[in-house]
């Protein structure tokens, strides 16, 4: 690929600038054509409503559901078990037209069990003003860390409203990675020095819609109009692959979940090619506008777990941010769990 790119040397910047953008739809294409092999399974095996349950709607053949925001409440649905690391997916495809402030989340968590030393992996997409590029976050925390957020910010290079994407979070005693359409866009190494921030206490998977107006969409600055409710999100091909267990049984989950963790890790999707790094670091360098790694105002040394790249450093002022402008600041509580989101105070482009 870079081979390629340099053989076009000569050619004028905006024909570079088209070549290499085909180029990048292309090599992203060629990925989400490519399939992982997951074994689906119904909803009413799974997961059942977590709130609104009248705005939770399961498709004719269970294979999927609805989620809606109204002027009255949100919804949600949540795993019927919990598990000891595992591989959580979905095709998800994402409320049309307006839905600046509505805030969509696909994660795992076990705020409810462990209410002050609880874990968390997050997708959340933060509703969009139609024409403009969708924006999304990854989130990590671990044992509690709440006020040690690790959030990265995204524009996706899709429309998510016209079609369904599969979003993945893999999650093992090594390593987190989260996939779209089997493109990793962000790995997390489990590493002694990042110690109880890893998460390693079993969680359930959630999926949610609701009013973030407050901070989703340009830190606030766009709410969320009732006037096009209901916001529709939709979910189908749920994965759960991963070790069952009750998170008070007293046999120690290694010992419970030692067979499954192997299985796991022997997934295709569990492999870091060479060829899905190249794809991972593309993804980064076209697409990620915040990184806390690079936010020297909030941590004036990067946490342990962070690979500080000199060439990517050098794009992002010391809030985190690319230098097109922009602020963070602090939000607590989303439906029912705390969470430090990094507040966007613009819609340009990179």
């Amino acid at each position: 690929m870079d081979h390629i790119l340099r053989c076009f040397g000569t050619t004028t910047p905006k024909t570079h600038f088209l070549f290499s953008l085909i180029l990048l739809f292309f090599f992203f294409f060629s990925f989400s054509n490519s399939t992982f092999d997951l074994a689906t399974i119904p909803f009413s095996d799974g997961y059942s409503p977590l709130f609104g349950d009248a705005n939770v709607v399961r498709t004719s053949d269970d294979n999927g559901v609805k989620l809606l925001l109204d002027r009255y409440t949100g919804s949600g649905f949540i795993s019927s078990n919990m598990y000891q690391y595992g591989f959580f997916s979905a095709n998800i495809k994402l409320p049309s037209n307006y839905s600046a402030g509505v805030c969509v989340a696909f994660y795992t968590s076990n705020g409810d069990v462990f209410e002050k030393s609880h874990d968390e992996l997050d997708f959340e997409f933060l509703g969009n003003i139609a024409g403009k590029p969708w924006r999304f976050q990854t989130n990590l925390y671990g044992n509690g860390s709440t006020h040690r957020g690790r959030e990265e910010r995204y524009r996706l290079w899709f429309d998510p409203t016209k079609e369904y994407h599969r979003y993945s979070i893999l999650w093992t005693p090594k390593n987190v990675i989260f996939y779209i359409d089997e493109v990793p866009i962000r790995e997390v190494l489990q590493s002694e020095k990042m110690g109880a921030d890893y998460p390693s206490k079993p969680m359930s998977l959630y999926a949610t819609i609701w009013d973030a107006s407050n901070w989703a969409t340009s830190g606030g600055k766009y709410k969320v109009n009732y006037k096009y409710a209901p916001f529709v999100t939709e979910f189908k091909d749920l994965v759960l692959k991963g070790c069952s267990v009750d998170p008070i049984q007293e046999v120690p989950y290694g010992k419970a979940c030692t067979n499954q963790h192997a299985d796991l890790e022997a997934q295709d999707y569990a492999a870091m090619t060479p060829m899905r790094r190249h794809a991972m670091r593309r993804f980064r360098q076209r697409f990620m506008y915040y990184s806390y790694c690079y936010d020297t105002l909030r941590y004036h040394v990067p946490p342990p777990e962070c690979n500080i790249i000199p060439a990517e450093q050098q794009r992002f002022k010391e809030t985190g941010r690319l230098r097109f402008g922009g602020s963070h600041r602090r939000q607590a509580r989303r439906k029912g769990r705390t969470t430090t989101p990094v507040v966007d105070t613009d819609q340009g482009d990179i």
